[in-house]
This record gives C-alpha cells, structure tokens and sequence, in this order.
C-alpha cells in the first residue's frame, strides 16, 4: 500500500473538482466523486491538525528552556 501523502491528497481533490466541473460524468459518478473529495478533504484536515499540534508542542517545549 502507497504511503499517504498530503501533496497527492490535494491533486486529487482537484482532479476530481475538475472533472466535476468539466460536466463529463454522470449524475452518480458526480455523487461518487464528490463523497470521495470530502472523505479526501477530511484527511488532510486531520492530518493538518496533528502537524499544528505538533509545531504548538515543540514551540511549547522551546518556550519553556
């Protein structure tokens, strides 16, 4: 299994935005496409949140030297 990347998450939220977008799937795919973006955009909000968490902690730790 590939390992998760942030970059590759957000190239494919816009891909699936852009073909959304374009007008070229049918309604379900649009649906489809759509619940995998949000899933996808979920993700990288968490993944995001740790790394705040993360800075907040060392900072944290440097403040306190």
């Amino acid at each position: 299994m590939k390992a998760w990347n942030y970059e590759a998450k957000v190239a494919e939220i816009e891909r699936i935005i852009a073909r959304i977008e374009a007008g070229d799937l049918e309604l379900a795919e649009v649906f489809e496409q759509f619940v995998q973006a949000v899933e996808d955009l979920r993700e990288c909000e968490n993944f995001l949140q740790q790394q705040k968490k993360q800075v907040d902690l060392l900072i944290e730790t440097l403040s306190d030297q």
